[in-house]
C-alpha cells in the first residue's frame, strides 16, 4: 500500500506554470472559480455564494492535504500569482495505487493548452514520484472539452456509467477515463 506525504507541499512548475498551494489569501480566486456557473457546469458540487463559501472550501483542500487523504494545487501562470485554475488528485486510493484527477479553469483561458501543460506534469508526478499506478479522471459525458483534453494524455475510456450519480434532483450519467503506468 502506498503511503502518502505532501509535506513539505509540492511546488510543481511547467514550461508556462506554477502549481502551488492554495491559500486563504486566494479566496478571491477560489471564489470566483466556485462561483461561476460556467466553470462549475459539469461539476455536480453547489455553487459558492459567499467570501466564506470560499474559504470553507480552501479549508477542506488544506483539510485533505494535512492528512495526505488529497492534494490540490493552485495553477498560475508564470509571473503571476493570480490562481486561473486548480487542479489536482481528489480522491486517493493507497490500497490501488490509484488516483482520481480533476481540474477547473477560469473560461477566459479555455483553449490555451493550460489544463494539458498541468495535466502532464500531474502524470508524471503521479507515476515518477508518488509511485501511483494508475490515474482516473471521472466526467460529464458531455463535457467533450476535458474528455479531448484526457484523450491527448493517453487516458483511455474505462466506463460510461448510466443514472450513477443523483445530483440536485436529477440523475447523471458519468464517464471514466484512465491511465495505467505502463
Amino acid at each position: 500500500m502506498l503511503n502518502f506525504n505532501f509535506t513539505p507541499f509540492p511546488v510543481i512548475e511547467t514550461e508556462r506554470l506554477i502549481l502551488r498551494r492554495i491559500t486563504d489569501d486566494d479566496v478571491n480566486e477560489v471564489f470566483e472559480l466556485r462561483s461561476n456557473p460556467e466553470t462549475m457546469k459539469y461539476i455536480p458540487r453547489p455553487l459558492v455564494k459567499t467570501t466564506e463559501d470560499a474559504l470553507g472550501h480552501i479549508a477542506m483542500i488544506e483539510e485533505k492535504i494535512v492528512k495526505n487523504e488529497g492534494v490540490n494545487w493552485g495553477i498560475t501562470l508564470k509571473g503571476s500569482p493570480e490562481i486561473i485554475g486548480i487542479i489536482g488528485f481528489y480522491r486517493l486510493q493507497p490500497e490501488n495505487y490509484r488516483a482520481e484527477i480533476g481540474y477547473m479553469l477560469l473560461p477566459e483561458f479555455h483553449g490555451k493548452g493550460i489544463i494539458t501543460e498541468a495535466l502532464k506534469r500531474l502524470i508524471s508526478y503521479g507515476f515518477d514520484d508518488i509511485k501511483l499506478h494508475s490515474i482516473e479522471a471521472v466526467i460529464d459525458p458531455e463535457n467533450f472539452a476535458s474528455e479531448k483534453v484526457l484523450q491527448k494524455c493517453n487516458f483511455v475510456k474505462e466506463a460510461h456509467l448510466k443514472e450513477a450519480e443523483f445530483y440536485d434532483g436529477k440523475f447523471l450519467d458519468k464517464v471514466i477515463y484512465s491511465l495505467i503506468n505502463r
